[in-house]
């Protein structure tokens, strides 16, 4: 196959919509998978026509949208309406719904009535589900009934108060051995996909290697299968959260600051709308 030929078949691959199955070959291959979060239309067309391979719609939405501290008060009703937002931009990304704190912890069918409820009104690809061997049950039986399930292990956000803390987990070996264990189970409870969250390196190192299902890290070092980050982090528009992982790609806080500024200058001057800006 020649050079010419080469990109044609890539740039045929970028246009086909992701599934899960695509992401299984990209790590088969060897190819990095991209993930974004994004909570409504606009964003999400734009970051979807970008080329990023998954998009999350986060309980972050929880901080970032509803400005509350933790993601633990976000409800499924809110969940399902940034889900469905996003979902009516999307053309190429997998789309991957996070279940919110209450609606899968210790009830297997509640959890599947959640995940029921997210498959059928958002039109999602998939859900995201935390934690390990507690809720093994609701991952098994949420894939029984045909929903693509990503896990989530290392910190986990909704058990925030648990912790105390926003540390590094898995540092000690108990909670490194039970990370890995628990890794195992998602995979055999069939899960596509599994993110680790701020854990050491060489930790998410064993588990991507371990495993035949690709791993997704944010502050889990460069030796996963791909790399997740929340979009207002990454885009500067959130100042207040910069931990060590968190990598800038632009300073839209203070464009968009600039912006505003600019524009309350120019009305409170008669400058905007000029003539012809008027009808």
């Amino acid at each position: 196959m020649n050079t010419s030929e080469e990109k044609s078949l890539n740039n045929s691959e970028d246009k086909r919509k992701v599934t899960t199955h695509r992401l299984h070959e990209m790590k088969q291959r060897g190819e990095k998978i991209s993930m974004l979060t994004a909570y409504d239309y606009s964003m999400a067309t734009i970051i979807d026509q970008a080329g990023i391979d998954v998009i999350l719609v986060g309980d972050s939405a929880s901080n970032v949208m509803a400005g509350n501290v933790t993601t633990l008060p976000i409800t499924l009703d809110q969940m399902i309406y940034h889900g469905t937002s996003v979902m009516k931009a999307v053309k190429r990304a997998l789309v991957v719904v996070d279940m919110p704190f209450g609606s899968y912890q210790g009830n297997t069918i509640e959890a599947i009535a959640s995940a029921i409820r997210i498959m059928k009104e958002t039109q999602a690809d998939s859900i995201k589900l935390e934690g390990g061997e507690e809720i093994i049950d609701s991952v098994a039986r949420i894939v029984g009934a045909g929903i693509p399930v990503m896990g989530h292990l290392g910190l986990t956000p909704q058990s925030i108060n648990k912790f105390g803390t926003y540390a590094v987990r898995a540092q000690e070996e108990a909670e490194a051995s039970k990370l890995i264990k628990d890794a195992h189970l998602l995979e055999e409870a069939g899960c596509f996909a599994i993110v680790l969250e701020k854990i050491p390196a060489q930790l998410a190192r064993q588990v991507t290697n371990e495993l035949h299902i690709p791993i997704i890290g944010i502050g889990a070092g460069p030796y996963v299968d791909g790399q997740v980050l929340v979009m207002h982090d990454m885009l500067g528009i959130n100042k207040g959260f910069s931990p060590r992982f968190l990598r800038r790609y632009a300073n839209l806080y203070d464009e968009i600051t600039r912006a505003v500024r600019s524009y309350v200058k120019d009305v409170k001057d008669g400058d905007f709308p000029s003539i012809d800006e008027s009808y």
